[in-house]
């Protein structure tokens, strides 16, 4: 969440920017909550130093009966005003929370994702001489993917995955955890783009797959909740991306400010309901249930956050670029970034077999809006305490996979495999 300070001193624009984003908060009631419940805290601690004054006077004399009295109004006004005051905190919490965060400057003003632009096309298209397939016409083909188990075994938006396709997968896993734990690429990518910040690597993490409620609440991604799975009986939840269990794994901790960047590139099984897309891609792969997805957190200090948040863009499109893959970076307007980002960017890749580019990547940059709640701090070289800042990004996911399919079929059904992921596969250069 922002600083109730920012949202003192600048009311007109966190509602003008929370607009832009498209949420309707209210934040002068918000203000009015916020000065309720402060008028409350004041009144009720008066009233506490009070009784504590005449519980010392009383331990040296005889308590005179106007004290007692006194006590006795202390107490039955307290027993009105706490109630009222923990169901004001309650309520301005609530509302608190719905307040997203702002975009930095240089985030485009749009009212939804059809006015994201795209800001770079790398790659070239390919050419075939014959009608290109989609993945799933060609994984079903040679036996890769089946669905029509999957939906017997599980219900529907749920796949198996078999053969050389389930190679290909961990093919481009291992490249991609290898790409992220090289300080030398890194360097090159930190040089390429001008960026300020450190080549420490990336360390590998294997997550738990499942996040309490408070710390998914704290990190801002456990809404929509009817797109999340929850464990029965449990404040327990299935995570829908690495970085929920990754970003919140710090909370409550100070990091020493040499420790700064801390780098983790996860890798989960993940879900989702997907429940606003009745209909949509029910064929292949794009959105299914459960997917293994690599993802990139980085903890660093304020001033270097945005740097680290192009950093990973940078990898991404450098991961991109050596699987050779066409695609385009896209800036995400306001209405597309997200309730606690600052700054977001997408990449779509080519798929030929489906005449579109589809998003396979995702860079999200949060300030310090889940440090807030999450109390994930530095300790600075001079002493003082910091919010620190997060980002996240996709590395790799099954997506990237499907594009690797569909440009690079042969009239034959087979597939070609990216020459860096070959020696991952033990040379094999066709499935």
């Amino acid at each position: 969440m922002l600083d109730i300070k920012f949202v003192r001193e600048n009311a007109e624009l966190v509602q003008q920017k929370s607009l832009e984003k498209g949420y309707q908060v209210d934040v002068a009631a918000v203000l009015e909550l916020d000065q309720k419940f402060h008028s409350l805290l004041n009144k009720s601690e008066v009233l506490r130093r009070e009784r504590n004054e005449l519980s010392d006077k009383a331990k040296n004399a005889k308590p005179a009966e106007a004290d007692i009295a006194r006590g006795r109004e202390i107490k039955n006004e307290l027993a009105e005003i706490e109630p009222v005051l923990k169901e004001t905190e309650a309520s301005f919490l609530a509302a608190f929370k719905l307040i997203p965060n702002m975009p930095t400057d240089d985030v485009l003003v749009g009212a939804s994702e059809d006015e994201n632009q795209v800001v770079k096309e790398g790659g070239k298209k390919p050419e075939f001489s014959f009608p290109p397939k989609n993945h799933w016409q060609i994984g079903e083909a040679r036996g890769w993917i089946d669905k029509e188990r999957a939906t017997k075994v599980t219900g529907t938006r749920f796949a198996y995955l078999k053969g050389d396709l389930v190679k290909l997968e961990w093919a481009i896993m291992r490249f991609a955890m290898d790409q992220l734990t090289n300080e030398e690429v890194l360097k090159k990518l930190i040089s390429e783009n001008n960026l300020n910040v450190s080549n420490k690597p990336f360390v590998p993490v294997l997550p738990p797959l499942m996040i309490r409620t408070e710390l998914y609440d704290a990190m801002d991604r456990l809404e929509p909740r009817d797109e999340r799975y929850k464990i029965e009986g449990e404040e327990l939840w299935l995570q829908g991306s690495a970085e929920h269990v990754l970003g919140s794994m710090h909370a409550d901790e100070i990091f020493d400010e040499s420790e700064m960047p801390v780098r983790y590139v996860g890798f989960a099984t993940s879900f989702r309901r997907e429940a606003g897309s009745y209909g949509k891609d029910m064929e292949g792969i794009i959105r299914l249930h459960q997917f293994n997805k690599m993802e990139m957190e980085s903890f660093s200090v304020p001033e270097k956050g945005l740097d680290e948040h192009l950093l990973l863009v940078a990898i991404q499109e450098h991961l991109l670029k050596e699987l050779g893959l066409p695609y385009h970076v896209v800036m995400k307007c306001t209405a597309d970034i997200g309730k606690p980002n600052a700054r977001g960017v997408d990449m779509d890749v080519w798929l030929p077999g489906q005449d579109k580019y589809r998003e396979t990547h995702t860079a999200d940059y949060m300030t310090d809006y889940q440090s807030r709640r999450l109390n994930t701090r530095v300790r600075r070289e001079d002493g003082t305490i910091q919010l620190i800042h997060t980002n996240d990004a996709t590395a790799l996911s099954e997506r990237p996979l499907i594009a690797i399919l569909e440009n690079n079929q042969r009239e034959d059904g087979t597939v070609v495999v990216p020459e860096v992921l070959r020696p991952y596969m033990n040379g094999q250069e066709i499935i």
